[in-house]
């Protein structure tokens, strides 16, 4: 933890010696202003196996609940721009009320303040940048949801909605640099207080190394301190846009990550843990192609067509795992720009080492309408 405390400092000293050699630009943006902004989505599903819930879960009765129309999200979200360096930022997904709201509703609650391009400070409520995925919202990726190990590295502490505070900011060169420095509690969004004393330390460095191709390497590191244990996770990304013609292009995007499964390993009964929790690691990667038409016929602004693949494990270092690979062809219909409104057609085909009855470890396959529109 000592090493990364001081490659941090390192980190911090290079940053503010970049800003040095730059002219700070005076920022002539207005203040006091409020946005709204929001984001809908519904959608319909229905298992391949009426055995299978629509959570995954195989039920030996025959008694899942199979299919069913869902409101995903229902976002709204508010930024307040109180001074020309300060922005406050709410998010809440309203649809989280449909279940027990505790620890759910409030997603993003942050205040950043910005000193030029370079560094600028965050803290609250948000999503440290640890991935290619917490590079965009949900409603702009390519595939139906965010992958399996975005979830399980989330249930980690190192994704997802955490509380804490960031450094990050951007260079520009020859090979433009984007980078993030975060600590959080890493025990998720909305809670009372840490639940130790640990923190988790994670930084994210993107280089754009080819420009025309939108070519991006990110490199991710962190360490942490959970119930007295140290844990760590790590990952790298690659992304990029390849034309194929004047109306068709190809968005490539891949991604791999490994790290400790330090809430798998302290959720088991101790009688049936299997050494300390540096035995209990968990790895996953995805390759995402997805074709891109623009057609521009009236509203209808594009076609896409994506096949994510992925490969989960949650435990491997253990004779007992059992890898999960997932399959999900979508086909996606945009309408005016930016997806503003967007309707998705598309199938999970999950496939696991063994079947597991009784369990969310079960072959299965579910499919999705989802409609969704921006506010």
């Amino acid at each position: 933890m000592n090493k990364f405390l001081i490659v941090l400092v390192l980190s911090f000293t290079g940053v503010f010696q970049i800003r040095a050699q730059e002219p700070v630009k005076k920022d002539s943006t207005a203040t006091g202003k409020i946005t709204m902004r929001g984001l809908f989505q519904a959608r319909y599903l229905f298992s391949g196996n009426k055995n299978i819930d629509l959570n995954g879960l195989h039920h030996p009765d025959g008694k899942a609940v199979y299919n069913d129309f869902d409101i995903k999200r229902a976002r709204l979200q508010f930024t307040s721009k109180i001074s020309d360096r300060t922005d406050v930022v709410l998010l809440l997904n309203l649809a989280d009320f449909k279940s027990d709201p505790k620890n759910k509703v409030l997603e993003n609650a942050y205040i950043t303040y910005r000193l030029d391009n370079f560094i600028n400070l965050k803290m609250g409520q948000f999503r440290p940048a640890f991935g290619l995925e917490d590079m965009y919202p949900v409603d702009v990726i390519k595939s139906m949801d965010y992958s399996n190990q975005y979830t399980a590295f989330g249930n980690n502490g190192w994704q997802s909605f955490q509380i804490g505070a960031s450094i990050y900011g951007a260079t520009h060169g020859e090979i433009p640099v984007k980078y993030e420095l975060s600590v959080v509690n890493g025990n998720n969004r909305n809670q009372l207080m840490d639940n130790d004393n640990g923190k988790h330390f994670s930084t994210r460095v993107e280089l754009g190394l080819q420009k025309s191709l939108k070519i991006k390497l990110g490199l991710n590191g962190g360490l942490a301190t959970v119930l007295g244990s140290n844990v760590y996770a790590s990952g790298v990304d690659l992304s990029g846009v390849v034309p194929l013609g004047k109306k068709w292009s190809l968005e490539i995007e891949t991604e791999f990550k490994q790290g400790n499964n330090h809430t798998y390993y302290y959720g088991l009964d101790s009688a049936k843990r299997v050494g300390g929790v540096g035995n209990y690691q968990m790895r996953g990667m995805y390759f995402l192609p997805n074709l891109r038409y623009a057609i521009n016929y009236h509203r209808l602004s594009s076609l896409e067509f994506s096949c994510r693949y992925e490969n989960f494990d949650n435990d491997f270092k253990h004779a007992s795992n059992n890898p999960r690979q997932t399959w999900t062809p979508m086909v996606s219909a945009e309408f005016l720009k930016a997806y503003s409104a967007r309707i998705q057609v598309g199938v999970n085909i999950d496939r696991y080492k063994r079947n597991v009855p009784g369990t969310t470890q079960y072959n299965n396959e579910l499919f999705i309408v989802q409609v969704q529109s921006r506010l």
